[in-house]
């Protein structure tokens, strides 16, 4: 359930947590259901609404404003989420950035470390925008501006987790999956644009010398396991606005919540653009076995024997924390990891079914990626990059190769059936109890 906690310790500010921590959620705030939450999140998110901006006038975020001396972090409710982390985190945050050779501006959600009460930390997933972004503004010797904002729809948050090809448009995909413009204002102290509603916003200016850095972590990921501890630029605040009764969201790292919020925005880009190289592809799901993000099980009618290979290249290209992907006929539910193994047991072969590919780019936050030389135990975590990724083929042979059908009870049978009778039942005892 989502929790909202009203006395915080050292904060006057609420906080709240697991806001979304369930499918059912995120698919209500798209006003759809479970079933139909993949196709229907990409249809929202191809259908792009650019960001309007509004006077200040018009825009909660900016009821209370915090410069100079009144900036501080700790009077913010961050929170420490599993007993070994570092410290406090802001974990929730939509980072803003702006390439500086486009103009345009990625939205991530990336994680920062309280240093202390005016410094934030930033670390990035080496192959995600944010960390681009900064390699571009360090080539260029200057420093980056960063606004990052916490607290809003849950679509401003599944948008800036959404896998967009190139540099920005999360803030039009927002739009898309609101069905209006993201409403935006200009920040007081960086050229960036901020959500409007938001509930905080904090803004500041990250040092992009690579001597400027501060040690990291480690930090409960989505693995379910901690990172180490590294050197990360930080985050030197320069204003903090927000609104008059705001609430602090965080997100329950390593847990559900951090599953759940990562893998629908995954799921949707992947169907739609998965779908662009492959229109057989019918479903994808990023299960909760595979943290909503390394296992993809992708179905298709397939015409042709190749496809699934086909389709499993494109998923990597879209998504590069995903590192084995299943490849099952369109009879397979996607959501049913039982239908999804029965098929690798009836269906497959490893000699003929299997592709393995080496060198490939992962995460960094896994713990068992690796660096060029096949070192797991280097100590520079963003040269441990790489990964062994692995297709599964679980289809059968294309048309008009045999197969035999699957088992099932006539169709016309199942529609006669009275389906409430059978909830109300109360079980075999009241039949049998005069027969024992």
């Amino acid at each position: 359930p989502g929790v909202l906690f009203t006395n915080v310790k050292g904060s006057k500010l609420p906080a709240l947590i697991n806001l979304c921590a369930s499918y059912e959620r995120l698919a209500l705030s798209i006003d759809t259901s479970v079933k139909t939450m993949v196709p229907e999140y990409a249809k929202r998110e191809a259908n792009a609404i650019p960001p309007v901006e509004v006077d200040r006038r018009h825009a909660p975020v900016k009821e209370v404003v915090w410069t100079g001396n009144q900036i501080d972090l700790e009077r913010l409710p961050t929170l420490w989420h599993n007993e070994l982390d570092s410290g406090y985190y802001v974990d929730a945050g939509v980072a803003l950035l702006k390439d500086p050779d486009s103009g345009k501006v990625n939205a991530g959600i990336y994680r920062h470390e309280v240093q202390n009460n005016r410094e934030l930390g930033f670390m990035s997933n080496p192959a995600h925008h944010g960390s681009y972004v900064l390699r571009r503004m360090r080539e260029l010797g200057k420093p980056m501006e960063i606004a990052i904002a916490i607290g809003h729809h849950p679509a401003f948050l599944m948008a800036a987790v959404s896998q967009l090809a190139g540099i920005g448009g999360e803030l039009e995909a927002c739009g898309g999956l609101l069905g209006e413009p993201l409403e935006v204002v200009r920040a007081e102290s960086v050229d960036l644009m901020v959500p409007a509603h938001a509930e905080i916003v904090i803004e500041g200016v990250i040092d992009t010398d690579p001597k400027a850095m501060r040690q990291e972590g480690p930090f409960g990921e989505y693995p379910r396991y901690y990172t180490g501890v590294g050197p990360m630029p930080f985050v030197k605040i320069t204003a903090i606005t927000m609104r008059r009764d705001a609430i602090y969201q965080t997100v329950f790292n390593a847990h559900i919540e951090h599953t759940c919020l990562g893998a629908l925005p995954r799921m949707g880009s992947l169907y739609r653009r998965v779908r662009e190289v492959v229109p057989s592809v019918t479903m994808v799901n990023l299960p909760v076995s595979g943290m909503g993000r390394a296992h993809a099980y992708i179905s298709l009618k397939k015409a042709r024997d190749g496809e699934p290979k086909q389709v499993a290249f494109a998923a990597f290209t879209v998504d590069p924390l995903i590192k084995h992907v299943f490849v099952v006929d369109d009879d397979v539910d996607v959501f049913d990891d039982v239908d999804v193994l029965w098929c690798m047991c009836t269906r497959f072969q490893a000699d003929r079914d299997l592709a393995i590919i080496p060198y490939a780019l992962g995460s960094h936050l896994t713990p068992n990626t690796y660096d060029i030389d096949r070192n797991e135990r280097v100590a520079d975590r963003h040269k441990k990059v790489m990964e062994t990724k692995m297709i599964l083929d679980l289809t059968k042979p294309a048309p008009p190769t045999p197969f035999p059908p699957r088992c099932g009870v006539p169709d016309q049978m199942v529609a006669q059936a009275n389906l409430d009778a059978l909830r109300d039942y109360r079980g075999l005892g009241e039949v049998l109890k005069d027969r024992v």
